[in-house]
């Protein structure tokens, strides 16, 4: 092991998040002192005065900073409190390294994601569990499957653990994650979506997989917070959802009233493009101000939304017309469910390139 792994834990800072805490937060502080951390960021998220007690005192562990918010703001707003002080106090730090507070995640985890951070060095280090084993609570088991399913259709990114709470991050990056929207658990999910628009790649580092009485502890809302966690895919969902609905509604009027007066070769061609050009208009002005909300001007934006909606028109007018062929129909009402079927598989492809692309306002670093 090389001098630079050795003295990990002099160069980044441990961030504990903890909210409504019990006796295991001061055996995490203890056990980060043991282990040589001398630097750890404790952040009290509006805690009740009943629990201000299990709290570290600052006089019996002088690695440690504590940072209290007066009422109760969330995770991800925590996060970002600790982030903020690190940038303004720690300029000689490599990065910080997030960790729960309820011992779920082991010191020597807490080390090697540490030790993988001073090697990668430019790469955000995350820390997978293995949720195949027996003990993994079903509803933790379920939520991160239904994670890594969403992020790997629509964003591209395979991550073994999209929930994990322990993270090493390049100081570099610090300043991009203060800008991550989300102020609960939503913000961990927001700070993977934002990574590609940062520059900023991932390595994953696996670590034992805790859950201590069955994660009866976490304050995890699963309907509101996983709402808020899936708030970026639920909308664009939902701006497709209307835009589509104009879209066939269109098109379906025009191949009606329109379309027996055109050549049959340019049939779904003309009607495609128009019902398109109307609900591109809907879909454009929906993702740039509510989905997305892309500050970027309307040219930039628009420019880019046209390069890619006119080849995404053209293939689905163009894989209707093979259908049409296909199933020897010619009947508008037929049309239009081919359509729908299309522009589903192309909605997945869709979401990926806008919010890669089209949307994106990406950072630049030295």
């Amino acid at each position: 092991m090389d001098n630079i792994e050795l003295n990990a834990q002099k160069k980044v800072t441990v961030v504990v998040p903890s909210y409504q805490p019990d006796e295991k937060l001061e055996r995490v502080v203890c056990g980060l002192e043991e282990a040589g951390f001398d630097d750890i960021i404790v952040v009290d998220d509006g805690s009740s005065p009943d629990k201000k007690a299990f709290f570290p005192k600052k006089e019996e562990h002088p690695a440690m900073t504590l940072l209290v918010h007066p009422q109760n703001r969330g995770k991800g707003a925590a996060l970002r409190t600790a982030f903020a002080w690190f940038h303004e106090n720690r300029p000689d730090r490599v990065g910080v390294v997030t960790a729960d507070g309820d011992a779920q995640h082991r010191t020597r985890d807490i080390l090697a994601c540490s030790e993988r951070l001073i090697k990668e060095k430019n790469k955000l280090v995350l820390g997978v569990r293995d949720f195949t084993l027996p003990h993994v609570p079903k509803r933790s088991k379920t939520g991160n499957y239904i994670t890594i399913f969403a992020f790997r259709v629509f964003c591209g990114l395979k991550i073994s653990d999209t929930q994990t709470g322990l993270r090493a991050i390049p100081a570099e990056f610090i300043p991009d994650m203060l800008e991550v929207k989300g102020d609960r658990y939503e913000y961990e999910a927001n700070m993977l979506l934002e990574m590609k628009g940062m520059g900023l790649d991932f390595c994953e580092e696996p670590i034992e997989t805790v859950y201590i009485e069955e994660n009866q502890t976490s304050h995890f809302r699963p309907f509101r917070d996983s709402v808020r966690i899936y708030s970026l895919i639920l909308k664009f969902l939902a701006s497709s959802i209307i835009s589509n609905l104009v879209d066939l509604l269109a098109f379906y009027l025009l191949s009606k009233f329109l379309g027996p007066h055109l050549p049959s070769i340019a049939n779904e061609f003309v009607c495609t493009a128009i019902a398109r050009v109307i609900s591109a208009c809907c879909n454009f002005i929906l993702n740039k101000k509510v989905v997305f909300r892309n500050k970027a001007s309307v040219g930039a934006a628009l420019l880019k939304y046209a390069a890619l909606a006119v080849p995404v028109m053209l293939v689905s007018a163009g894989c209707v017309k093979l259908l049409k062929i296909l199933f020897n129909t010619t009947m508008p009402i037929i049309s239009t469910l081919l359509k729908m079927v299309v522009d589903t598989v192309l909605y997945f492809v869709n979401f990926r390139i806008q919010r890669a692309w089209v949307f994106a306002e990406k950072k630049k670093h030295d």
